[in-house]
């Protein structure tokens, strides 16, 4: 019997579980149904590390480190990390999987019984060769699990002291959250264990962001333990100069045609906003169009996607967030066949149900772009409601429907409908990168030979939505459920153009011309633009990315000489001497500044040896005792660029303000302490311009018309 289409294929069905509060996103050792929902192991820079480690251990390669700490929070592997290392081991060993396999049976252990904290085993039984080793292995190092009583802070620290008195035999293997980490130092340094706590110091310092950070592999001055900070690296770089990344490898497994129904099996025919989105990114361009807005905003914000929102993220863009309900049983293909019928509904029913109304509304939606750009203005909602009343519109026709379908669609953006684990990603990349915020002077490709401003699809659109449909509409690169949503609005638009409803509220028919006409053309640029990474301040976060992923330090350099400018006065720097940080500035009358010779800023190199690439650059502000590093953000960076462009410096963003405030604060200090800087400095006082300087005996004060 020949298997039905549903049968054979996968996807989108078993996406929903690869959402982090499903089955699909949390890793357990040695659980094949676990963790990784793709079948191929999404490799990382530490994955090549581990390896290598897993090949000198084998060999017994001297300075070999025995104590690996993988640092970071949920999500970021660390599980996964393990089980391939234990898995090198166990090939490299000759074990023939007998490690595996013993391994397996202590992290799965009977009904009842909690996994112990450290699982312990000696290898010379189980390697053909007979190579002595043992192996400790804590998945989680805030379980306390056979150490009742105790806490994981001091469980951590007396291992770490055990471990560096043991055997050259002895390997351990720990995974731990920086929270766990930070509380074993503050015990260490409580207790007054001087050992444990330059240990502990030396790993925190090593798996932070400073611009100071030491090595991490192995940890600089303990030659015997390696730690890695899981959450600095992306997923979105390939490593070693590699052209693919962890993430493309996974959205290519996502949309793998042979996992997916056949193009027409689908229930919902054309309609299925998912097969649409998957047909998209099944496509190189697009697929890296998507990927390069993820790492903008990964730059932007200093978030970084871990694995689990990665899983996440392409369980929400390829088969929504969508409950089962009957009439749909959970399969996202099932539920866009269930809003067809619902949509179908309207042409029938005398009094169609909200379901209905909002089913075009939500088939839109659903396409990959639009669930990525999900912001809508959902407090328009009540005023919309408001002017279809005043215009006493009738009841039951096809315009006045539509616009009652988009009212009810506005208001339910007020209710949660994101995943909850990366609602906050979506929220964020949203509000920083929506294409419908881009300039209008960018060009979009709308095929493989043709290209449109923005500025083009937005002045069409503002005169009519008939037009601006009519524009779009023979490029042919909006999907069938765009079409239908923008026919119809297109039609009310019309409906409220018309003088006999118009002349009833001419102001509440203009507003919501406006509202459809805003919608309709935000609907259209997130279409278009999100194909080909076309999104707000797109040439600043390309420049930006440059500058963190240079290596040479060629562009970080040209970016000094800008926040030099930006730091200080002209070819002065100026330190307040009446006010501390934080506090307002006196009446010009009572202020007192110390002048002093402009602050120099440098690029600043980062230790490249042994640690991953730093997610962020630092600059060198200062000399001498007061120099000082700070980091550039991608909000300084702008307001730079910004300034350049011709932006007052009174409008630069508090974040900007803030982190040039704080530099000045901090560079103040050492500076009117430093008798070499205070040779040539002013002091200026009041507003009468009297300024204080040095003379060949002493001090002198100059007013502008003479010298006292």
């Amino acid at each position: 019997m020949q298997e039905s289409p549903e049968a054979v294929s996968r996807f989108p069905r078993e996406l929903i579980e690869w959402a982090g509060h499903h089955s699909g996103g949390v890793k357990r050792l040695f659980d094949s149904n676990s963790g990784r929902p793709g079948k191929e192991l999404l490799r990382t820079s530490l994955i090549a590390k581990l390896e290598s480690w897993a090949t000198d251990v084998a060999s017994g390669h001297a300075g070999t480190p025995r104590i690996l700490l993988l640092v970071g929070g949920p999500g970021n592997g660390k599980t996964e990390a393990i089980e391939h290392t234990i898995k090198c081991l166990d090939q490299r060993l000759f074990c023939e999987g007998k490690l595996i396999e013993k391994l397996s049976q202590d992290f799965h252990p009977s009904s009842g019984q909690a996994v112990p904290r450290v699982v312990q085993i000696d290898t010379g039984s189980l390697v053909l060769n007979g190579k002595q080793l043992r192996l400790d292995i804590v998945q989680d190092a805030s379980v306390t699990a056979g150490n009742e009583g105790r806490d994981a802070p001091s469980l951590l620290i007396e291992e770490l002291n055990d471990l560096l008195q043991a055997s050259e035999t002895n390997y351990y293997l720990c995974c731990v959250n920086r929270g766990v980490l930070d509380d074993a130092l503050i015990n260490a340094i409580d207790n007054r264990l001087d050992k444990a706590s330059i240990l502990l110091e030396a790993i925190t310092r090593a798996v932070s962001l400073s611009a100071t950070a030491p090595s991490c592999w192995p940890l600089a001055g303990f030659p015997a333990v390696a730690v890695w900070p899981m959450d600095a690296e992306s997923l979105l770089v390939g490593m070693d100069n590699e052209a693919h990344s962890a993430a493309m490898a996974l959205i290519r497994y996502a949309t793998a045609p042979t996992e997916w129904l056949a193009s027409g099996a689908c229930p919902a025919g054309t309609s299925c906003p998912f097969c649409y989105s998957q047909t998209l990114l099944v496509r190189d361009e697009h697929r890296a169009a998507l990927l390069q807005i993820l790492r903008w905003y990964e730059l932007a914000s200093g978030k970084r996607w871990s694995f689990r929102d990665l899983f996440s993220l392409v369980s929400y863009l390829l088969a929504g967030h969508h409950p089962a309900r009957d009439g749909h049983k959970g399969s996202p293909c099932d539920w866009a066949k269930y809003l067809v019928e619902l949509d179908k509904q309207i042409l029938l029913a005398k009094n169609p149900r909200k379901p209905a109304l909002t089913a075009i509304f939500h088939l839109a939606t659903s396409s990959y772009q639009q669930a990525l750009f999900h912001r809508w203005e959902k407090n328009a909602a009540n005023s919309l409601r408001q002017d279809l009343k005043d215009l006493s519109l009738e009841k039951n026709i096809e315009e006045t429907r539509t616009l009652d379908g988009l009212t009810y669609f506005l208001q339910g953006r007020k209710d949660p409908y994101l995943p909850a684990t990366i609602s906050s990603l979506l929220e964020g990349l949203a509000e920083m990168l929506d294409p419908a915020l881009a300039s209008p002077d960018t060009e979009v490709a709308v095929s493989s030979r043709k290209k449109i401003t923005l500025a083009d699809l937005d002045t069409r659109f503002s005169r009519s939505l008939g037009d601006g449909l009519d524009f779009i509409r023979k490029h042919q690169v909006l999907a069938p459920n765009e079409l239908e949503l923008l026919k119809r609005l297109a039609k009310a638009d019309l409906l409220l153009s018309m003088p006999l409803v118009r002349r009833k509220k001419p102001t509440a028919a203009s507003r919501i011309q406006r509202m459809l006409r805003d919608f309709a053309c935000r609907l259209v640029r997130r279409s278009i633009c999100t194909r080909s990474a076309v999104v707000a301040d797109a040439a600043i976060l390309q420049s930006f990315q440059q500058v963190v992923e240079d290596q040479n330090g060629n562009k970080l350099y040209e970016v000094a000489k800008q926040v030099k400018d930006l730091l200080n006065d002209g070819q002065v720097f100026k330190v307040s001497l009446t006010t501390t940080f934080g506090q307002p500035l006196p009446p010009l009358q009572r202020q007192a500044t110390l002048v002093v010779q402009p602050r120099q800023v440098r690029a600043l190199p980062l230790m490249m040896t042994g640690r991953p690439l730093s997610p962020i650059c630092f600059l060198q502000v200062g000399s001498g005792s007061s120099i000082q590093p700070i980091a550039l953000t991608y909000d300084l960076y702008k307001a730079v660029k910004e300034l350049e462009r011709g932006l007052s410096p009174a409008s630069l963003p508090r974040t900007v303000v803030a982190l040039l405030d704080t530099t000045r604060a901090r560079l103040s200090g050492p500076i009117v302490r430093d008798p070499e800087v205070l040779v040539d400095a002013q002091i200026h006082i009041g507003a009468d311009g009297t300024e204080i300087g040095t003379s060949w005996n002493g001090f002198m004060a100059v007013t502008g018309k003479g010298s006292v």
